[in-house]
């Protein structure tokens, strides 16, 4: 696990008589501890049992449902936790290893006893992140004394950070008042990043030639993730109301006073109230799209319930019903009738979303490996998984290797000098900085071994900002470095690659179904797309795997195993032809009962040409 820096504390052993105590004090006063003592960094960067973290952070979210689901609600009856279910699944889990990270420090195991925390640090504290606005909120130490029992007469909830950061708050509570000219839709499709509008317009555009009327409602809160207006007509394109994801303050129901409830995590009481106390901070210190605060959840959904009340759709598209806004759409949806559509916009693994749960009536997944997880993440009664591809992926036969290699060429060789005869390309995700250098030292270690003579272009992912990588690019030492533009990403320049590194971006399918190799990277036990175990990727834990695998790169594409890319993608270049012929099918028949590619749970399934659903 990366080091996550939360101040500079370290823990140290106060009490040698009787049942002992550990106190947090500055890393100053560690030099002169005459006890067992640790820094808080070197805790955090433990690595724990995953199987131990995920059963703990089950555990935890169980006792807050059962405890709290009915704090707080919408007036439409979601409740609190139903819809920030992920960013409060997220912190929970930073509790969790924090706690299996003290356990498994030797001295604390062998006489643990309770923490006292650091007077006046704040509770909640935000970790480092390359992401331009996703916040990564986590417990500081002084928070985890105090939700397992620590006096905390002058601790604020808040970090400095979270205090400092300016939050725009407005008295108005009631949505903006919808445009007078919006007419009755078909469709009505949501967006709120890049992923989500490159996924779904295929599909509107489809419907659009079709004869059907969408309308695509952007969410996005960042200028880079935002839609295009498009040319193409039966789309039309508005934004949310400018203010709508602005409102901050206190989430009602959610300050409560100490009790005597508690959940179990590796022998600690955890105290629920408590607990609740500093989720609330997330729920009145967030904004954005992806983590709006309870009072925006509050106001968004009268806004969508106007929105759907006016225009009527029989179907609702969705390309997230996971987090906030997905969920809080699906529910909306399901309240007005019209059925809610889920296409999957990135790879899944068991362990990579931060909620195991689909509530859409109709999942289209990528693969045939992602029935078994669609049908098992379904939440809708009558939810059904069809396998149908990724619409994003229609367009990748039509791509121009050539000019996407000149492309990655002038970014190596600017100015007209000699471009290195390889270049690969990382896909990168919005890791924490220490994380991304992790992966970044691999790559430069295992270019500089390979042989022939190699460059690298950085890509990063839509949610990064560029000067992520100012540091990594003066590490690059002899190799040649670039980062490419950020509106170009991996999507826009992989074609043109001798090769594509990658932890677990979507890209890699992309490049896997162009023949392109394909480094799955970092440690081991680090998550990736698992292309490895299908025969579409090497995997690289250390620099000397990567050199090898480079080394043997041949000129060309390789071939293309059919069966083992329908495992993963479902590749025929119809995929938004065919999600736009479910829609249309569902909103004038409904269930297709005699439909030959609908199987029932348990049935054999295959991906066949037509694609296959599973119920």
């Amino acid at each position: 696990m990366s080091p996550r820096t939360t101040g500079g504390l370290g823990l140290v052993r106060s009490s040698n008589t009787g049942k002992p105590t550990w106190a947090l004090v500055g890393t100053g006063a560690l030099a002169h501890a005459q006890t067992d003592h640790v820094h808080t960094t070197d805790l955090e960067a433990t690595t724990v049992d995953k199987q131990l973290l995920r059963s703990g952070v089950e555990d935890v979210m169980a006792a807050l449902d059962h405890y709290s689901a009915t704090l707080a609600s919408t007036p439409g009856g979601a409740g609190w936790l139903h819809v920030q279910h992920v960013p409060v699944r997220r912190f929970v889990a930073e509790i969790v290893r924090k706690l299996l990270a003290l356990n498994a420090w030797a001295p604390f195991a062998s006489t643990p006893g309770p923490l006292t925390l650091a007077p006046y640090e704040g509770l909640v504290g935000l970790r480092s992140s390359s992401s331009r606005e996703y916040l990564a909120y986590t417990v500081t130490w002084s928070g985890v004394a105090y939700v397992l029992g620590a006096a905390a007469p002058h601790n604020p909830t808040r970090s400095a950070q979270l205090r400092n950061r300016a939050r725009t708050s407005t008295a108005n509570t009631e949505p903006s008042p919808l445009p007078s000219d919006l007419e009755r839709q078909d469709v009505l499709a949501l967006s709120w990043t890049s992923r989500h509008a490159a996924t779904l317009t295929p599909v509107l555009a489809e419907l659009a030639r079709g004869g059907q009327r969408s309308l695509l409602l952007d969410l996005a809160t960042d200028a880079a993730e935002r839609c295009s207006a498009g040319s193409v007509t039966g789309i039309e394109l508005r934004s949310a109301p400018s203010d709508l994801f602005t409102l901050s303050g206190t989430a009602e129901g959610l300050h409560r006073p100490d009790d005597e409830h508690v959940v179990q995590v590796g022998g600690h009481d955890v105290q629920l109230a408590r607990l609740i106390r500093l989720l609330s901070v997330l729920l009145e210190t967030s904004g954005g799209c992806t983590q709006p605060s309870w009072r925006t959840v509050v106001r968004a959904e009268s806004w969508l319930d106007d929105m759907l009340a006016t225009t009527r759709p029989h179907t609702v598209l969705l390309s997230n019903d996971t987090s906030p806004l997905g969920v809080l759409t699906a529910h909306a949806a399901e309240r007005h009738g019209a059925n809610s559509v889920h296409v999957q916009h990135g790879a899944w693994t068991a362990e990579s979303v931060a909620w195991p749960a689909l509530h859409s009536r109709d999942i289209v997944v990528m693969g045939e490996r992602d029935l078994a997880l669609g049908q098992r993440w379904a939440r809708h009664p009558e939810a059904e998984v069809h396998v149908l591809g990724q619409p994003r992926f229609d367009v990748l036969a039509g791509l121009s290797r050539q000019a996407q290699r000149r492309y990655l060429e002038k970014l190596l060789a600017p100015g007209g000098r000699r471009a290195p005869t390889r270049i690969a390309v990382w896909a990168c995700q919005p890791f924490n900085p220490d994380h991304l250098k992790s992966h970044a030292d691999l790559l430069l270690d295992g270019l500089a071994e390979a042989d022939g003579d190699w460059g690298l272009v950085i890509a990063p992912h839509p949610a990064q900002g560029a000067d992520a990588f100012t540091a990594l690019v003066k590490r690059a030492g002899g190799t040649p470095l670039a980062v490419a533009d950020p509106r170009v990403g991996a999507r826009g320049c992989l074609a043109g690659a001798d090769v594509l590194a990658s932890a677990y971006s979507t890209c890699g399918i992309e490049a896997a179904l162009l023949g392109i190799p394909v480094l799955e990277i970092g440690p081991p036990g680090e998550r990736t797309l698992g292309l490895t175990g299908h025969g579409l990727a090497t995997r690289c834990e250390a620099a000397g795997e990567v050199a090898e695998a480079l080394s043997g790169v041949r000129a060309g594409p390789a071939p293309i195993p059919r069966a083992a890319l329908d495992a993963v993608c479902r590749w025929r270049g119809d995929s938004a032809t065919r999600i736009a012929r479910l829609i249309t099918d569902r909103a004038t028949s409904g269930p297709r009962a005699d439909d030959s590619t609908h199987h029932h749970p348990g049935a054999a399934a295959s991906p066949q040409d037509e694609g296959a659903s599973v119920r």
